[in-house]
C-alpha cells in the first residue's frame, strides 16, 4: 500500500523511525491486530491498556452502529440523553462503595483534570479554600494536559513544558529494586514510603493541601506495584489531615488487576476515582470521575437554578460512547472479564517471572494481568535495548510496550495460556537476540 505519510505528526512517537519503517495496523480482532502486510500481530498490551474485552466484539460494534442511526449527538449542558443516566447506574454497581457520583469526561487526561479541579473546588465550596495545593508522586502518570503534567513526576513528560501549575509537590516513588526486586505480586517492603506525604504536610500545612493523586499501580512508567500497607497508610494520612486521596485508575479500571477496580484489589476507597480505556474497550474516545456522595452534597448548595460546577465538555456524555460503554459492561459481565485476571494471574506471573535470568533483564513486576520486564539500558543510550526489543517482538508478530528500558505488558482479558506462552517466548527469544 503506497501512502503519504508525511503530513501526520504522530504522538509519543519517534516520527522519524517510524515513517521510515512504518507499523501500520489495517484490522483486528480478538486477540490479534492485522498489518498492512496481512500478518497476525498478538496484542500483549490490549491496544494501549484500554481493549480489556479483546477486539472487534459484536455486541459493542452493534451498539455503536446502532446509536449512530438514532442519535448523533445531544448538548450535555443543561440537558442529557438516557443513556448517559443508564451507565452511571451501571457504573456505581460496580464501583467501590461510596463511590456513587459519575462526571463524564473524554479522556484520562481529562478526567484527571476535572478531579483536580472538583478537589479543590470542593474545600473552597466548604469555607477552606486556602487549600489549593496538589501532591502527586514521582514517577506518576496522569495524562498530558498541564495539570496531569503538575502532578504527574515522569521527567519526559514536564521537562518541554514550562513552569506547569503552581502549587504542586510530589512524594516519592516506591520503586525500591535493591529490597523488591523479582517480587511476585506486591511488593512487601515500602509501606512506610506513603509517610512521605506527613514531610509535605510538615513542609506546606495540611491547611493547604486540597489532594493526593496516585495510581494505585504506576503503569506507564513501568508496572510500579504497591508495596503491602502503603496504599492503606496513604488513605490513613489523607483521613488525618482533611485530604482527599485520588486513585488514577485509567489503566487499572475495568478488571486489569483482578477486581473491576484496583481500589476493590486492595481495599482502599479512595474519595475520587478516575477512569478512562477500558471504560468503552477503546472503542469510543470516554473517561469518568467517580465521586463520593458528600463531594457532590458539597457542591449542592444556593438556589437551585444556577449551575454547581462550571465545568464540563461538549463531547461529556456522547450518545456513541454511552452506547459503546453500556455494551462493554454487558460483555464484561457476560464473560466474567472483570474478575478474570485473578484466574490467570498465577500462570502470567509464572511466565513473566521466568526470563529472570535471561540477558539484560534486572527486575520483573506484576499485579493481575499487567507486567513489567525491566532492561539494564545500554550505556548512554537509555530506552534503545527496550526499543530494539520491541522492533524485534513486532517483526516477530507480537505487540509490546516499552517505557523507557521497561517493557510492559497489559493483554486483553480474554487471554488463554497459549497466548500468554506465546508471549513469553517470543519476548524471551527478543531478549536473547537483543544487543
Amino acid at each position: 500500500m503506497s501512502q503519504n505519510l508525511d503530513a501526520y505528526w504522530m504522538p509519543f512517537t519517534a516520527n522519524r523511525q517510524f515513517k521510515k519503517s512504518p507499523r501500520l495496523i489495517t484490522g483486528a480482532d480478538g486477540m490479534y491486530f492485522r498489518d498492512d502486510k496481512g500478518r497476525q500481530i498478538l496484542d500483549g498490551v490490549a491496544g494501549l491498556w484500554c481493549v480489556n474485552a479483546g477486539h472487534n466484539r459484536p455486541r459493542i460494534v452493534k451498539a455503536i452502529q446502532e446509536q449512530a442511526a438514532e442519535l448523533d449527538f445531544a448538548p450535555p449542558f443543561q440537558m442529557a440523553h438516557p443513556k448517559a443516566f443508564e451507565l452511571a447506574t451501571r457504573l456505581t454497581e460496580i464501583t467501590p462503595a461510596g463511590l456513587n457520583k459519575v462526571f463524564y469526561t473524554n479522556s484520562g487526561s481529562e478526567s484527571v483534570e476535572t478531579a483536580l479541579k472538583m478537589a479543590i473546588a470542593y474545600h473552597r465550596v466548604r469555607g477552606e479554600g486556602a487549600r489549593t495545593r496538589l501532591i502527586g508522586r514521582e514517577r506518576g502518570y496522569h495524562g498530558v494536559n498541564f495539570g496531569g503534567i503538575s502532578v504527574g513526576g515522569m521527567v519526559g513528560n514536564r521537562k518541554m513544558f514550562g513552569t506547569m501549575l503552581g502549587g504542586v509537590d510530589h512524594i516519592r516513588h516506591t520503586h525500591d529494586p535493591v529490597r523488591n526486586a523479582y517480587s511476585v505480586g506486591q511488593p512487601a517492603y515500602g509501606a512506610e514510603l506513603a509517610d512521605d506525604l506527613e514531610r509535605m504536610v510538615a513542609l506546606h500545612d495540611a491547611s493547604t493541601i486540597a489532594a493526593v493523586i496516585v495510581e494505585p499501580v504506576a503503569g506507564s512508567t513501568g508496572v510500579l506495584v504497591p508495596p503491602q500497607g502503603y496504599l492503606q497508610r496513604l488513605r490513613e494520612i489523607c483521613d488525618k489531615h482533611g485530604i482527599l486521596l485520588i486513585f488514577d485508575e485509567v489503566i487499572t479500571g475495568f478488571g486489569r488487576t483482578g477486581q473491576p477496580f484496583a481500589a476493590q484489589t486492595f481495599d482502599v476507597t479512595p474519595d475520587l476515582m478516575t477512569v478512562a480505556k477500558g471504560l468503552t474497550n477503546g472503542c469510543v474516545p470516554m473517561g469518568a470521575v467517580l465521586a463520593k456522595q458528600h463531594i457532590y452534597d458539597t457542591f449542592m448548595t444556593g438556589p437551585d437554578h444556577l449551575i454547581e460546577f462550571f465545568h464540563g465538555y461538549t463531547y461529556s456524555a456522547h450518545p456513541l460512547a454511552c452506547a459503546a460503554a453500556i455494551a462493554t459492561l454487558d460483555t464484561y459481565a457476560e464473560e466474567g472479564l472483570l474478575t478474570r485476571a485473578s484466574e490467570m494471574q498465577n500462570y502470567f506471573a509464572e511466565g513473566l517471572h521466568s526470563l529472570k535470568g535471561e540477558p539484560h533483564v534486572i527486575d520483573v513486576r506484576n499485579i493481575g494481568l499487567v507486567g513489567g520486564v525491566e532492561l539494564a539500558p545500554l550505556p548512554g543510550e537509555p530506552a534503545k535495548r527496550a526499543f530494539n526489543v520491541f522492533l524485534d517482538c513486532w517483526e516477530q508478530g507480537l505487540l509490546i510496550r516499552t517505557t523507557g528500558d521497561t517493557i510492559a505488558l497489559s493483554p486483553p482479558l480474554i487471554i488463554e495460556r497459549s497466548h500468554i506462552d506465546h508471549i513469553i517466548a517470543t519476548l524471551r527469544s527478543a531478549l536473547r537476540r537483543a544487543a
